[in-house]
């Protein structure tokens, strides 16, 4: 399986199980609680796969780094969170450093 394919999917599975681990209320709603514990699983196992290519630190970077971003940008549009500027320009900072990451980085297969 193609490492970057093995990333995206632990990247939307983790963003997907974190979604639903807010929507699960401590774990008190079933269904949502299933999908958190399923998509957690299912990221691991995928980020694991893109460890073969990936050393352990620039993975956890790209995949926590791209994480942050999407699942605040669902924190905004599916239960009315409150980003401001300072936040914005962070997560920008996080883009950036993924995008350093995988444009000038020689620790990475490409």
């Amino acid at each position: 399986m193609n490492h970057w394919f093995a990333i995206a999917i632990a990247i939307v599975a983790e963003v997907i199980a974190t979604t639903a681990l807010k929507a699960s209320d401590e774990f008190t709603h079933l269904l949502p609680s299933l999908i958190a514990a399923l998509g957690y699983g299912v990221a691991f196992y995928f980020m694991t796969i893109s460890m073969r290519v990936f050393p352990v630190g620039i993975m956890y970077a790209i995949w926590s780094g791209l994480g942050i971003v999407l699942i605040s940008t669902l924190g905004w549009l599916v239960y009315r969170q409150t980003l401001d500027i300072p936040a914005m320009l962070g997560m920008g900072f996080i883009i950036a450093g993924v995008v350093i990451i995988n444009v000038f980085s020689k620790s990475i297969g490409h």
